[in-house]
């Protein structure tokens, strides 16, 4: 592999994006998420941003670094929905962070990001291309997981670490407490539309709901016991 351009972005999380890295993204996750992984070539891409296929190996180098900054990018839209910096995906429940919040503004704050990113963004599709490439690339589901899901459950496993030192909770495994809570949120306000089951989804309850029921499941289990500190 030839060596890249002195303008080349620096790899992994520090990389400075560049215009031209903004649209050999988008156009990248376009023609992934319509075409899957093996009908994307560095020259599409190239053609769908409106650069060379020069460029495009410059800035990157292949198709997989291409998916994988892509994957990075995705994830970067659930800290901005936190109010967080872009790229910044490990930082959740921005909404809660003052030393005063409580157990259940932090868990409605985070459920709170959970929906806006599954309404307002790719995140359906793209975990819908996820899935469908997983067997045959498992290095996909792992990026996926990797560069967003894990450092995003991770840091909410840290926020609940937190709520159990100044005793808003009294939960022995925050890891273990942290999925569960995601999954009363995403079992039904994600993966019914990630699975395409129309009839569920369309009979599934509110969202408002859904969330309020996860905050009172959660509480209900993990509150600190009475008189040994707020909830």
């Amino acid at each position: 592999m030839t060596a890249r351009t002195e303008d080349a972005p620096a790899g992994g999380a520090e990389r400075r994006r560049s215009a031209s890295d903004l649209r050999i993204l988008r156009a990248a996750k376009e023609l992934f998420l319509a075409d899957r992984y093996a009908g994307v070539s560095l020259e599409r891409v190239a053609e769908r941003a409106g650069l060379s296929r020069q460029t495009v190996y410059n800035r990157f180098g292949s198709k997989e670094a291409v998916f994988r900054e892509m994957v990075r990018d995705h994830w970067a839209a659930f800290a901005e929905r936190d109010g967080r910096p872009a790229g910044d995906a490990e930082n959740v429940a921005s909404a809660a962070d003052a030393e005063d919040a409580s157990a259940e503004e932090v868990l409605r704050a985070f459920a709170g990001s959970l929906r806006r990113f599954a309404d307002e963004t790719d995140q359906i599709r793209f975990a819908r291309l996820v899935v469908a490439e997983s067997a045959r690339l498992p290095w996909i589901a792992e990026e996926f997981y990797r560069l967003g899901k894990g450092p995003v459950a991770a840091a909410f496993t840290d926020r609940l670490d937190a709520l159990v030192r100044a005793g808003r909770l009294h939960c022995p495994d925050t890891r273990l407490a942290a999925r569960q809570f995601m999954g009363l949120v995403q079992e039904f306000l994600v993966w019914p539309r990630v699975m395409a089951f129309t009839e569920e989804t369309a009979a599934g309850p509110d969202p408002d709901v859904v969330i309020d029921e996860a905050v009172r499941t959660f509480l209900a289990r993990y509150a600190p016991p009475r008189g040994s500190g707020p909830a």
